[in-house]
């Protein structure tokens, strides 16, 4: 396959205005973006956490999920915008493009803490936002993947580092 074919591209950003916490990945993978939602794939993490930290049934419709997580003022969106990525593994990933993060920042001025899903997202955005990582008024949080493929960590220790992520936030639980 060419380069071209095996372009991806991230989705659209889940937030509102009042949004305290931004969650970021790398980019979708493959589950992810054949159904156009964040952390599809069955064996992510990611929803699980997200539903026991919040009380809400990970099993709800996607939409349902993400009003969830804008009801406590959480945004998710991707550090790339687009990148070349056989498969789904972030190792793989090549030829990034970084979302506007900046612009998001200026939508959602509350926002003070980022949390980056995994290794490749931290290391990603500490190289296309050096001046965010050196911003005072923001933290930058590298959070264990949520990611099947991650199993260096349990699920308990991947939700204690999510929860301890929002508990240093001033969000109303």
């Amino acid at each position: 396959m060419t380069e071209e074919r095996e372009l991806k591209h991230s989705f659209a950003p889940v937030a509102r205005p009042d949004a305290r916490f931004l969650i970021l990945g790398s980019l979708p993978g493959e589950e992810s973006l054949r159904q156009a939602q964040y952390y599809a794939h069955k064996r992510n993490a990611f929803w699980r956490i997200m539903g026991e930290l919040w009380n809400f049934d990970p099993a709800l419709p996607y939409a349902e999920r993400l009003e969830a997580l804008m009801l406590h003022r959480i945004a998710l969106w991707d550090v790339a915008g687009s990148g070349f990525r056989p498969g789904s593994l972030d190792s793989n990933l090549k030829l990034e493009r970084p979302n506007d993060i900046p612009a998001l920042l200026a939508r959602c001025p509350g926002i003070r803490r980022i949390g980056c899903n995994g290794g490749r997202s931290y290391e990603l955005f500490r190289r296309c936002f050096p001046e965010l990582v050196r911003n005072p008024a923001l933290e930058v949080v590298r959070l264990p993947s949520t990611s099947p493929a991650a199993a260096l960590y349990s699920f308990e220790t991947k939700r204690e580092a999510f929860r301890r992520f929002f508990a240093g936030g001033d969000a109303a639980r």
